[in-house]
Protein backbone atom coordinates (compact mmCIF):
# COMPACT_ATOMS: atom_id res chain seq x y z
CA UNK A 1 0.00 0.00 0.00
CA UNK A 2 1.37 3.31 -0.77
CA UNK A 3 2.56 5.67 2.23
CA UNK A 4 0.39 8.75 2.01
CA UNK A 5 2.60 12.30 2.85
CA UNK A 6 0.24 14.04 5.08
CA UNK A 7 -2.55 12.91 7.20
CA UNK A 8 -5.83 15.14 7.05
CA UNK A 9 -8.11 16.44 10.25
CA UNK A 10 -11.14 14.96 7.92
CA UNK A 11 -9.71 11.84 8.02
CA UNK A 12 -9.15 11.45 12.06
CA UNK A 13 -12.39 12.78 12.97
CA UNK A 14 -13.92 9.85 10.36
CA UNK A 15 -11.66 7.45 12.46
CA UNK A 16 -12.93 9.01 15.55
CA UNK A 17 -16.10 9.02 14.54
CA UNK A 18 -16.41 5.18 13.28
CA UNK A 19 -14.07 3.70 16.09
CA UNK A 20 -16.51 5.44 18.83
CA UNK A 21 -20.07 4.44 17.45
CA UNK A 22 -19.26 1.38 16.88
CA UNK A 23 -17.34 0.83 20.46
CA UNK A 24 -20.88 2.83 22.20
CA UNK A 25 -22.81 -0.16 21.10
CA UNK A 26 -21.31 -2.22 24.23
CA UNK A 27 -21.39 0.54 26.55
CA UNK A 28 -25.22 0.45 27.87
CA UNK A 29 -25.53 -3.03 26.77
CA UNK A 30 -22.85 -5.12 28.96
CA UNK A 31 -24.48 -4.80 32.06
CA UNK A 32 -28.27 -5.36 31.19
CA UNK A 33 -27.54 -8.00 29.07
CA UNK A 34 -24.78 -10.33 31.25
CA UNK A 35 -27.98 -9.35 34.04
CA UNK A 36 -31.07 -9.63 32.03
CA UNK A 37 -30.41 -12.21 29.47
CA UNK A 38 -27.09 -14.13 30.91
CA UNK A 39 -29.20 -14.41 34.35
CA UNK A 40 -25.62 -13.48 35.83
CA UNK A 41 -25.08 -11.32 39.07
CA UNK A 42 -24.53 -8.14 38.83
CA UNK A 43 -20.58 -8.82 40.77
CA UNK A 44 -20.20 -11.01 37.68
CA UNK A 45 -20.85 -7.59 35.75
CA UNK A 46 -18.95 -5.35 37.64
CA UNK A 47 -15.85 -8.43 37.30
CA UNK A 48 -16.08 -8.66 33.58
CA UNK A 49 -16.33 -4.65 33.35
CA UNK A 50 -12.93 -4.37 35.20
CA UNK A 51 -11.30 -7.12 32.58
CA UNK A 52 -12.99 -5.65 29.89
CA UNK A 53 -11.25 -2.65 31.09
CA UNK A 54 -8.13 -4.08 32.29
CA UNK A 55 -7.28 -5.31 28.79
CA UNK A 56 -8.12 -1.74 27.25
CA UNK A 57 -5.34 -0.73 29.52
CA UNK A 58 -3.24 -3.29 28.01
CA UNK A 59 -4.23 -2.12 24.71
CA UNK A 60 -3.56 1.34 25.27
CA UNK A 61 -0.30 0.84 26.42
CA UNK A 62 0.75 -1.48 23.77
CA UNK A 63 -0.50 0.70 20.71
CA UNK A 64 1.54 3.35 22.17
CA UNK A 65 4.75 1.52 22.05
CA UNK A 66 4.21 0.32 18.80
CA UNK A 67 3.54 3.79 17.33
CA UNK A 68 6.98 4.79 18.64
CA UNK A 69 8.94 1.88 18.14
CA UNK A 70 7.15 -0.41 15.18
CA UNK A 71 4.72 0.63 12.45
CA UNK A 72 2.01 2.57 13.12
CA UNK A 73 0.05 1.75 10.22
CA UNK A 74 0.98 -2.44 10.94
CA UNK A 75 0.10 -1.91 14.52
CA UNK A 76 -3.46 0.44 13.42
CA UNK A 77 -4.54 -2.78 11.23
CA UNK A 78 -3.59 -5.45 13.86
CA UNK A 79 -5.85 -3.28 16.36
CA UNK A 80 -9.07 -2.80 14.30
CA UNK A 81 -8.79 -6.18 12.91
CA UNK A 82 -8.89 -8.17 16.37
CA UNK A 83 -11.68 -5.66 16.93
CA UNK A 84 -13.36 -6.34 14.02
CA UNK A 85 -13.03 -10.23 14.43
CA UNK A 86 -14.33 -10.06 17.84
CA UNK A 87 -17.59 -7.81 17.01
CA UNK A 88 -18.24 -10.67 14.35
CA UNK A 89 -17.87 -13.26 16.46
CA UNK A 90 -20.40 -11.65 19.05
CA UNK A 91 -22.87 -12.28 16.32
CA UNK A 92 -23.22 -15.96 16.45
CA UNK A 93 -21.66 -16.62 20.02
CA UNK A 94 -23.33 -14.53 22.77
CA UNK A 95 -23.75 -17.14 25.73
CA UNK A 96 -21.59 -17.06 28.50
CA UNK A 97 -18.91 -17.13 28.80
CA UNK A 98 -17.97 -16.42 25.31
CA UNK A 99 -19.40 -13.16 25.54
CA UNK A 100 -17.35 -11.98 27.89
CA UNK A 101 -14.71 -13.46 26.54
CA UNK A 102 -15.20 -11.84 23.11
CA UNK A 103 -15.33 -8.21 24.58
CA UNK A 104 -12.53 -8.71 26.98
CA UNK A 105 -10.66 -9.18 23.53
CA UNK A 106 -12.56 -6.23 21.88
CA UNK A 107 -11.60 -4.46 24.66
CA UNK A 108 -8.05 -5.19 24.24
CA UNK A 109 -8.21 -4.03 20.38
CA UNK A 110 -10.12 -1.41 20.92
CA UNK A 111 -7.52 0.09 23.62
CA UNK A 112 -4.81 -0.15 20.45
CA UNK A 113 -7.70 1.71 18.36
CA UNK A 114 -7.74 4.77 20.81
CA UNK A 115 -4.30 5.31 21.21
CA UNK A 116 -3.40 4.91 17.71
CA UNK A 117 -5.94 7.44 16.79
CA UNK A 118 -4.49 9.74 19.55
CA UNK A 119 -1.25 9.60 18.30
CA UNK A 120 -2.24 9.83 14.73
CA UNK A 121 -3.94 13.25 15.91
CA UNK A 122 -0.65 14.48 16.82
CA UNK A 123 1.25 14.33 13.64
CA UNK A 124 -2.29 16.42 11.81
CA UNK A 125 0.14 19.46 9.99
CA UNK A 126 -2.83 21.24 8.81
CA UNK A 127 -4.44 22.18 11.94
CA UNK A 128 -2.92 22.95 15.38
CA UNK A 129 -2.83 20.25 18.29
CA UNK A 130 -5.61 21.60 19.98
CA UNK A 131 -8.43 22.08 16.74
CA UNK A 132 -7.32 18.66 16.16
CA UNK A 133 -8.18 17.11 19.40
CA UNK A 134 -11.20 19.23 20.28
CA UNK A 135 -12.72 17.64 16.78
CA UNK A 136 -11.81 14.18 18.26
CA UNK A 137 -13.94 14.67 21.05
CA UNK A 138 -17.21 16.20 18.72
CA UNK A 139 -16.34 12.93 17.11
CA UNK A 140 -16.09 11.29 20.09
CA UNK A 141 -20.05 12.45 21.49
CA UNK A 142 -21.29 11.81 18.12
CA UNK A 143 -20.02 8.10 17.82
CA UNK A 144 -21.98 7.77 21.57
CA UNK A 145 -24.81 9.32 20.62
CA UNK A 146 -25.57 7.16 17.36
CA UNK A 147 -24.18 4.27 18.73
CA UNK A 148 -26.23 4.41 22.60
CA UNK A 149 -29.61 5.72 20.15
CA UNK A 150 -29.36 2.67 17.90
CA UNK A 151 -28.90 -0.16 20.50
CA UNK A 152 -31.50 1.03 22.31
CA UNK A 153 -33.81 1.23 18.86
CA UNK A 154 -32.38 -2.60 17.29
CA UNK A 155 -31.91 -4.78 20.91
CA UNK A 156 -36.08 -5.52 20.78
CA UNK A 157 -34.58 -7.32 17.38
CA UNK A 158 -32.33 -9.26 19.24
CA UNK A 159 -28.79 -9.12 20.46
CA UNK A 160 -27.41 -10.72 17.27
CA UNK A 161 -28.44 -7.58 14.96
CA UNK A 162 -26.94 -5.09 17.41
CA UNK A 163 -23.53 -6.51 17.07
CA UNK A 164 -24.21 -6.95 13.20
CA UNK A 165 -24.89 -3.01 13.56
CA UNK A 166 -21.85 -2.48 15.42
CA UNK A 167 -19.93 -4.55 12.87
CA UNK A 168 -20.89 -2.69 10.37
CA UNK A 169 -18.98 0.28 11.69
CA UNK A 170 -16.46 -1.67 12.65
CA UNK A 171 -15.76 -2.75 9.16
CA UNK A 172 -16.01 0.58 7.57
CA UNK A 173 -13.31 1.80 10.26
CA UNK A 174 -10.92 -1.50 9.23
CA UNK A 175 -11.31 -0.30 5.06
CA UNK A 176 -10.87 3.34 6.22
CA UNK A 177 -7.43 2.15 8.00
CA UNK A 178 -6.45 0.12 5.56
CA UNK A 179 -6.29 2.53 2.30
CA UNK A 180 -5.43 5.92 3.98
CA UNK A 181 -3.91 5.82 7.67
CA UNK A 182 -0.43 4.37 5.99
CA UNK A 183 1.71 7.83 6.46
CA UNK A 184 4.94 8.77 6.15
CA UNK A 185 6.26 9.74 9.49
CA UNK A 186 9.47 10.87 8.13
CA UNK A 187 9.11 14.36 7.75
CA UNK A 188 8.26 15.02 11.05
CA UNK A 189 11.03 13.55 12.89
CA UNK A 190 13.87 15.23 13.68
CA UNK A 191 16.92 15.48 11.44
CA UNK A 192 19.07 11.92 11.72
CA UNK A 193 22.30 13.50 10.96
CA UNK A 194 22.02 16.04 14.05
CA UNK A 195 24.77 15.37 16.73
CA UNK A 196 24.25 13.85 20.00
CA UNK A 197 25.16 17.11 21.39
CA UNK A 198 22.23 19.07 19.50
CA UNK A 199 20.01 16.46 20.61
CA UNK A 200 20.49 16.80 24.05
CA UNK A 201 20.56 20.68 23.99
CA UNK A 202 16.99 20.10 22.55
CA UNK A 203 15.71 17.48 24.72
CA UNK A 204 17.12 18.57 28.07
CA UNK A 205 14.71 21.29 28.61
CA UNK A 206 11.47 19.02 27.93
CA UNK A 207 12.91 16.53 31.07
CA UNK A 208 10.39 18.79 33.15
CA UNK A 209 7.64 18.80 30.53
CA UNK A 210 7.96 15.27 30.43
CA UNK A 211 7.63 14.99 34.47
CA UNK A 212 4.55 17.11 34.21
CA UNK A 213 2.85 14.48 32.16
CA UNK A 214 2.54 12.39 35.65
CA UNK A 215 0.56 14.83 37.79
CA UNK A 216 -1.46 15.04 34.47
CA UNK A 217 -2.59 11.73 34.09
CA UNK A 218 -3.18 11.24 37.79
CA UNK A 219 -5.64 13.65 37.32
CA UNK A 220 -7.41 12.24 34.26
CA UNK A 221 -7.49 8.93 36.61
CA UNK A 222 -9.74 11.14 39.10
CA UNK A 223 -11.42 12.66 36.31
CA UNK A 224 -12.55 9.54 34.90
CA UNK A 225 -13.44 7.52 37.98
CA UNK A 226 -15.75 10.34 38.97
CA UNK A 227 -17.54 10.89 35.46
CA UNK A 228 -18.13 6.88 34.82
CA UNK A 229 -20.22 7.46 38.20
CA UNK A 230 -22.83 9.17 35.66
CA UNK A 231 -22.43 6.28 33.60
CA UNK A 232 -23.20 3.40 36.33
CA UNK A 233 -24.60 4.51 39.52
CA UNK A 234 -26.48 7.78 38.65
CA UNK A 235 -29.38 6.11 37.15
CA UNK A 236 -29.90 3.62 40.31
CA UNK A 237 -29.91 6.93 42.25
CA UNK A 238 -32.01 9.02 40.44
CA UNK A 239 -34.58 5.36 39.94
CA UNK A 240 -34.76 5.36 43.78
CA UNK A 241 -35.88 9.52 44.10
CA UNK A 242 -38.63 8.72 42.01
CA UNK A 243 -36.70 9.72 38.63
CA UNK A 244 -38.31 7.70 35.63
CA UNK A 245 -35.50 6.27 33.88
CA UNK A 246 -36.19 7.69 30.34
CA UNK A 247 -34.90 11.14 32.27
CA UNK A 248 -32.27 9.77 33.16
CA UNK A 249 -31.01 8.85 29.28
CA UNK A 250 -32.00 12.86 28.23
CA UNK A 251 -29.40 13.50 30.37
CA UNK A 252 -27.12 11.80 28.21
CA UNK A 253 -28.38 13.56 25.15
CA UNK A 254 -28.47 16.75 26.48
CA UNK A 255 -24.89 16.29 27.45
CA UNK A 256 -23.89 14.94 23.82
CA UNK A 257 -25.39 17.72 22.12
CA UNK A 258 -24.44 20.53 24.56
CA UNK A 259 -20.57 19.32 23.00
CA UNK A 260 -21.44 18.52 19.13
CA UNK A 261 -22.46 22.56 18.98
CA UNK A 262 -20.84 23.93 21.79
CA UNK A 263 -17.56 22.08 21.33
CA UNK A 264 -16.48 24.27 18.21
CA UNK A 265 -17.21 27.26 20.03
CA UNK A 266 -15.35 26.44 23.40
CA UNK A 267 -12.27 26.13 21.03
CA UNK A 268 -13.11 29.26 19.01
CA UNK A 269 -13.24 31.44 21.57
CA UNK A 270 -9.99 30.30 23.30
CA UNK A 271 -8.24 30.44 20.13
CA UNK A 272 -9.29 34.13 19.72
CA UNK A 273 -8.54 34.69 23.08
CA UNK A 274 -5.08 33.01 22.94
CA UNK A 275 -6.18 31.10 26.38
CA UNK A 276 -3.34 29.20 27.46
CA UNK A 277 -3.46 25.66 27.35
CA UNK A 278 -2.66 24.85 31.12
CA UNK A 279 -5.34 27.83 31.77
CA UNK A 280 -7.72 26.21 29.96
CA UNK A 281 -7.68 22.84 31.49
CA UNK A 282 -7.18 24.19 35.20
CA UNK A 283 -10.74 26.09 34.66
CA UNK A 284 -12.08 23.37 32.77
CA UNK A 285 -11.85 20.42 35.36
CA UNK A 286 -12.14 23.13 38.46
CA UNK A 287 -15.96 23.23 36.80
CA UNK A 288 -16.29 19.84 36.32
CA UNK A 289 -15.28 18.44 39.75
CA UNK A 290 -17.54 21.29 41.62
CA UNK A 291 -20.74 20.50 39.79
CA UNK A 292 -20.39 16.97 41.88
CA UNK A 293 -20.88 18.85 45.04
CA UNK A 294 -24.03 19.89 43.82
CA UNK A 295 -25.10 16.34 43.79
CA UNK A 296 -25.70 16.47 47.26
CA UNK A 297 -28.82 18.34 47.32
CA UNK A 298 -29.61 17.21 44.09
CA UNK A 299 -33.67 15.32 44.15
CA UNK A 300 -35.59 16.71 41.38
CA UNK A 301 -35.00 16.06 37.45
CA UNK A 302 -34.79 20.26 36.65
CA UNK A 303 -31.55 19.76 39.39
CA UNK A 304 -29.77 17.37 38.02
CA UNK A 305 -30.66 18.57 34.14
CA UNK A 306 -28.75 21.99 35.70
CA UNK A 307 -25.78 19.78 37.13
CA UNK A 308 -25.47 17.85 34.22
CA UNK A 309 -25.55 20.87 32.14
CA UNK A 310 -22.81 22.96 34.17
CA UNK A 311 -20.35 19.89 34.33
CA UNK A 312 -20.66 19.35 30.31
CA UNK A 313 -19.37 23.34 30.28
CA UNK A 314 -16.47 22.54 32.34
CA UNK A 315 -15.93 18.67 30.27
CA UNK A 316 -15.67 20.89 26.89
CA UNK A 317 -13.64 23.97 28.53
CA UNK A 318 -10.98 21.08 29.99
CA UNK A 319 -11.38 17.76 28.72
CA UNK A 320 -10.72 17.50 25.16
CA UNK A 321 -7.33 20.06 26.01
CA UNK A 322 -5.96 17.79 27.85
CA UNK A 323 -4.18 14.95 25.12
CA UNK A 324 -3.22 17.82 23.39
CA UNK A 325 -1.43 19.47 26.71
CA UNK A 326 0.05 16.07 26.64
CA UNK A 327 1.32 15.95 22.86
CA UNK A 328 2.91 19.35 24.03
CA UNK A 329 5.15 18.38 26.68
CA UNK A 330 5.86 14.90 25.14
CA UNK A 331 9.49 14.40 23.03
CA UNK A 332 9.40 13.92 19.55
CA UNK A 333 9.64 10.18 19.93
CA UNK A 334 7.57 9.57 22.87
CA UNK A 335 4.20 10.70 21.82
CA UNK A 336 2.65 6.81 21.50
CA UNK A 337 3.77 6.18 25.05
CA UNK A 338 2.29 8.98 27.04
CA UNK A 339 -1.24 9.00 24.66
CA UNK A 340 -0.94 5.69 25.84
CA UNK A 341 -0.32 6.59 28.87
CA UNK A 342 -3.82 9.09 29.31
CA UNK A 343 -5.70 6.36 27.70
CA UNK A 344 -4.12 4.28 30.39
CA UNK A 345 -5.28 6.15 33.55
CA UNK A 346 -8.77 6.70 31.58
CA UNK A 347 -9.44 3.61 31.19
CA UNK A 348 -8.41 2.63 34.66
CA UNK A 349 -10.20 5.57 35.91
CA UNK A 350 -13.53 3.58 34.17
CA UNK A 351 -12.69 0.26 35.37
CA UNK A 352 -11.98 1.15 39.29
CA UNK A 353 -15.06 3.03 39.38
CA UNK A 354 -18.19 1.09 39.84
CA UNK A 355 -16.61 -1.58 42.06
CA UNK A 356 -15.52 1.74 44.07
CA UNK A 357 -18.88 3.63 43.83
CA UNK A 358 -20.68 0.17 44.94
CA UNK A 359 -18.18 -0.24 48.44
CA UNK A 360 -18.56 3.53 48.89
CA UNK A 361 -22.77 3.71 49.04
CA UNK A 362 -23.00 0.25 50.37
CA UNK A 363 -20.74 1.69 53.56
CA UNK A 364 -21.58 5.54 53.57
CA UNK A 365 -24.14 6.65 51.19
CA UNK A 366 -24.05 8.48 47.97
CA UNK A 367 -23.46 12.06 49.19
CA UNK A 368 -20.30 10.86 51.10
CA UNK A 369 -19.19 9.31 47.34
CA UNK A 370 -19.90 13.05 45.52
CA UNK A 371 -17.63 14.91 48.33
CA UNK A 372 -14.86 12.30 47.99
CA UNK A 373 -14.63 12.64 44.02
CA UNK A 374 -15.09 15.84 43.94
CA UNK A 375 -12.35 16.69 46.67
CA UNK A 376 -10.18 14.04 45.16
CA UNK A 377 -10.30 15.69 41.66
CA UNK A 378 -9.56 19.20 43.09
CA UNK A 379 -6.30 17.94 45.09
CA UNK A 380 -5.25 16.43 41.86
CA UNK A 381 -5.78 19.75 39.77
CA UNK A 382 -3.91 21.40 42.61
CA UNK A 383 -1.03 18.90 41.82
CA UNK A 384 -0.92 19.80 38.73
CA UNK A 385 -1.30 23.38 38.88
CA UNK A 386 1.88 23.15 41.73
CA UNK A 387 3.69 21.07 39.46
CA UNK A 388 3.20 23.39 36.27
CA UNK A 389 4.44 26.68 38.48
CA UNK A 390 7.85 24.57 39.32
CA UNK A 391 8.09 23.95 36.21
Amino acid sequence: MRKRKELGLKLVFIYSLLLNSGAAFMWPLVTMYIDNYLHKSLLVSGISLLFISGFTIVGNYVGGYLFDHWSAYKASMIGITISTLAIIALIFYHGWPTFAILLVVLGFGDGINLTLLNSYATNVKSKDTRTVFNMLYVGLNIGVVIGTAMVGYLLKYGVAIVFLAATIFYVALWVLTLFYFNVDFSDYEANPDESVEAKEKTTSPLKSNVRLIYPIVMMVFAVYLSYTLWESVMSVHMVKLGIPFEEYSLLWTVNGLLIVFGQPLVNYVSKRLKIRIAHQVFLGIFLFAIAFYFLIVAKTFPVFLGIMIFLTIGEMIGLPDVPAWIDELSTKHEKGKYQGMFNALMSAGRAISPLFAGFVIESYGYNPLFIFVATLMLVSLLAVIVANRQK
